[in-house]
């Protein structure tokens, strides 16, 4: 390229960054800010204020926010961890088996995908009332696998689709039964992909407000999207912009760590199941 076309790409590239991250860079902002700089419509703070932090790690908003935070976690990792182990076994049996209606078992995979959450939340807070499940870790996960184990399908199909054949018929010609070639040929050549596929539906699931919201009504299994709708002011008066951009900040930090630190894993996973041949 010549150095204009170079010099146009950078321009490029710094308009995305920016654009991407200045939302990022308010929402700090913000929670840096103490209630008179709140509504002042500059961009930095005229004082650092720790006031939120304090609020929602030790003060008031601790009981609210910790406990969901808690709850977050435990929820998330276990739906990640059944999803990816269900989608494993699916996605073999579809890159590896001949059956019929091989393709329409993937169709409906991202349809479930890209259904409307809103449309079935409302017949499945009933449903869970009337079983026991209401406002209960089970009660979240169960809902979340709707949410991560389709695209945990699509995406892991294409990985063992990746993975050559022979290397599994080698590991059965020396003497190891299907299970055994699974497990210890095939699963840990399709690492980088189960790896980043944990990742991808624990984000998803992170993510979640209207399972979270609907679903729960006590700190027994409530989230923290859902918990950040109920943050209210110390009076009626007064907007809690401050603690909520506290708490976005804070639970956006694992978010950027998992990627920064798994980021080459992510990358190679992404990459070895986007092109197949």
């Amino acid at each position: 390229m010549s150095r204009r076309e170079k010099a146009w790409w950078l321009v490029a590239g710094l308009a995305i960054v920016v654009y991407a991250l200045f939302p990022v860079a308010w929402i700090v902002s913000l929670s840096l800010k103490g209630s008179a700089d709140l509504a002042n419509g500059q961009f930095l703070p005229t004082k650092l204020s720790w006031s939120n932090y304090q609020l929602i790690l030790t003060g008031g908003a601790s009981d609210l926010f910790l406990p969901a935070l808690r709850n977050s976690f435990g929820i998330c990792l276990i739906a990640t961890a059944i999803s990816c182990l269900l989608a494993m076994f699916a996605a073999y049996a579809i890159a590896r088996l001949d059956f019929p209606g091989k393709k329409v078992i993937l169709s409906t995979a991202l349809a479930v995908a890209i259904f409307p959450v809103i449309s079935i939340v409302t017949p499945l807070f009933n449903l869970w009332r009337q079983i026991g499940l209401y406002d209960t870790w089970p009660g979240l996960i169960i809902p979340y696998l709707s949410l991560t184990l389709p695209i945990s399908i699509w995406t892991l199909s294409a990985f063992f689709r990746e993975i050559p054949w022979e290397m599994e018929q080698a590991a059965q010609v020396d003497g190891a039964t299907t299970w055994q070639a699974f497990r210890k040929v095939i699963v840990p050549l399709a690492a980088p992909g189960v790896f980043t596929t944990a990742i991808i539906a624990f984000f998803i699931a992170w993510n979640d407000f209207v399972y979270g919201i609907v679903l729960t009504s006590t700190n027994a299994a409530r989230p923290v999207p859902a918990a950040l709708g109920l943050f209210s002011g110390e009076s009626q008066f007064e907007q809690p912009n401050g603690p909520i951009a506290a708490a976005a900040v804070i639970v956006t930090v694992p978010v950027v760590v998992l990627v920064l630190l798994f980021q080459r894993r992510i990358v190679s996973g992404l990459t070895n199941g986007a092109v197949k041949g």
